[in-house]
């Protein structure tokens, strides 16, 4: 008997039709893949599941679970169902989870609220839960608000929160899309564990995920169901056109790197860059430690690291949006100092950022023609509107995204539908210098592989320099000239992409690649050679801050800081680098 059928399933927004007549069904302890591109239905399908549709969603069809039809059961029913029998790991942690409340205090909510533990026993679950998701320093993060925390770090507090109350059916919507690659194949392993004690429903654009975790997976394509079948199968022979080129545009770590020749001058440097912030109660945190870095034009520059390894603070702090503590920042020759708004109009033209988390930086008051204009009306304004309303359309295009998207607000977006507005309203001005902070985590495999020729093209015709900071390498082989790596607010390594993935030197660099999950069923993922758990970045370890991790740490490592130095044509920071 199945634990949940969902029965030609529809849900209609006016005229448009989010999914059509769709069905399946999942088996206990079974794992179901629902894979599609970005807005293809997987999550209108998971907010079904859950009775969270809004109440203007015209839906119909069944979705039966334990005798009781979802669509049509009263609140007390569902709030009985929801956390204890069906839990849900929300795409977007920053709008799921409550900003005014320490993250300890919500998942304690969870259990206290169900009746299943009060007191300290439920602050003892939440810490347990909190370091099984692999949380760094779960004391301090348990009296945090999200905001404070990374978006992996949010990630990680959510699917915590799905189970907590051990649940018999997850739904997991993207669990891994803001999570770096180890902690990604941590949380995956989690999943893998809880195969024996739950049923799973992961519904996720990366292949390499449902390759490795789902015995059965279902295509959508535009709300329809395309293909289904045994995972192993749909890969070996897909039979839909709509498989066969998302198999196509899959991340793997084989394609072949960037070798266009780069000879643009130095634009943008950070030199001898220092963050810290000072924590309530805990003291400094120093976020960032002596770090330069220089992008040329035309040169893709990646900065790679762990969710807290300070990737994010250096960029903006060198933007000019956080204090930074010490160093400098030039670009074609001028220092920029001082807050984003004190400095000149032309540089901040020239210079554009794509944040983390679209949902985050996008008015939730404008539409989206607005916020796409609106670079327009500071640096344009001289332009007519019928004139800058085209080149709204235009740059909407060249992301991939159409005409039909103009009047929704942020809110009626997908998660890629909302990365690649991002990713449009920083190119419309056309900047010399673009930094991307995991700009296309949130996008699907053909949407992705869109977005970065897109930004090869403005390279290859503009010079554009970019820093693209991001977790997947991946994306780092296919798109980046030269890798820069960061644990615990250090530079480790830095290489040219070829150098770098043929001849790794440093054990964490090493780590970061073997996690890439692979999107092939029958190529056993690798364990992750990675020892114990990220120390607390308040009070770092003594000597390499990796050597609680490595597996190949020695008495130097515990005693001294590595310093960086040249290795055959690479930049590491590692003792032993000649036996790696």
């Amino acid at each position: 008997m199945s634990l949940i059928d969902v029965r030609n399933l529809s849900i209609r927004y006016g005229d448009t039709f989010a999914v059509r007549d769709l069905s399946f069904s999942l088996q206990e302890k079974e794992s179901l893949g629902l894979v599609g591109e970005s807005g293809s239905g997987k999550s209108q399908t998971a907010l079904a599941m859950l009775g969270l549709l809004p109440h203007y969603a015209e839906v119909t069809g069944e979705i039966l679970f334990a005798g009781i039809d979802i669509l049509k059961a009263s609140n007390e029913e569902l709030n009985k169902l929801r956390a204890e029998r069906i839990a849900m790991i929300f795409q977007d942690p920053m709008q799921a989870l409550n900003p005014y409340v320490h993250v300890g205090r919500q998942l304690r909510r969870i259990l206290t609220e169900h009746k299943i533990a009060r007191g300290a026993e439920a602050n003892e679950r939440v810490m347990q839960m909190l370091r099984r998701v692999g949380l760094p320093d779960p004391e301090r993060q348990f009296s945090v608000y999200p905001h404070q925390l990374s978006g992996g770090m949010r990630q990680r507090v959510m699917i915590a929160s799905a189970l907590l109350a051990e649940p018999d059916l997850l739904i997991a919507d993207e669990p891994t899309t803001a999570l770096d690659v180890t902690v990604q194949a941590q949380i995956l392993e989690l999943l893998e564990e809880l195969r024996d004690e739950t049923t799973l429903l992961m519904i996720t654009h990366d292949l390499g995920i449902i390759a490795g975790c789902s015995e059965r997976m279902l295509v959508l394509a535009d709300g329809r169901a395309v293909e289904a079948g045994l995972t192993r199968d749909v890969f070996a022979t897909p039979e839909h056109e709509h498989t066969r080129s998302l198999l196509a545009a899959a991340r793997r770590l084989n394609t072949p790197a960037p070798h266009d020749a780069v000879d643009g001058k130095e634009v943008f440097c950070i030199e001898g860059a220092s963050v810290s912030y000072r924590e309530q109660g805990y003291g400094r945190l120093q976020a960032v430690r002596d770090i330069g870095l220089a992008v040329r034009a035309g040169e893709t520059l990646a900065v790679v690291g762990e969710s807290g390894s300070g990737k994010s603070s250096l960029v903006r702090a060198a933007l000019g949006l956080i204090p930074m503590q010490s160093g400098r920042v030039v670009y074609v020759g001028e220092a920029l100092e001082g807050p984003v708004q004190s400095r000149s109009l032309a540089s901040r033209r020239d210079i554009q950022l794509v944040f983390q988390d679209p949902a985050g930086s996008l008015n939730p008051q404008m539409r989206v023609e607005k916020i796409v204009a609106e670079p327009l009306t500071v640096h344009e304004a001289e332009l007519s509107g019928a004139d800058a309303q085209q080149k709204v359309v235009d740059v909407l295009a060249r992301v991939g995204l159409g005409v039909e998207l103009l009047k929704r607000f942020p809110h009626e977006l997908s998660g890629g539908q909302a990365q690649r507005v991002a990713i449009a309203r920083a190119l419309i001005l056309r900047p010399k210098v673009l930094v991307c902070d995991e700009a296309v985590a949130a996008l699907d495999g053909s949407a992705r592989e869109q977005v970065l020729a897109l930004l090869r093209e403005e390279q290859t015709s503009n010079g554009l320099a970019i820093i693209f900071i991001t977790h997947d390498l991946a994306v780092v082989r296919s798109i980046s000239h030269r890798v820069l790596v960061m644990y615990m607010g250090r530079l480790v390594e830095l290489a040219d992409n070829d150098l770098l993935f043929a001849r790794t030197r440093h054990p964490y660099t090493r780590a970061l690649i073997d996690a890439v999950p692979v999107p092939d069923p029958n190529v056993e993922a690798k364990r992750v050679s990675l020892a114990g758990e990220v120390p607390s970045i308040l009070s770092p370890p003594s000597g390499c801050s990796f050597h609680t991790r490595c597996v190949n740490a020695d008495e130097r490592c515990s005693a001294t800081v590595p310093l960086l130095r040249e290795l055959d044509g690479t930049l590491v920071a590692c003792h032993r680098a000649e036996e790696i």
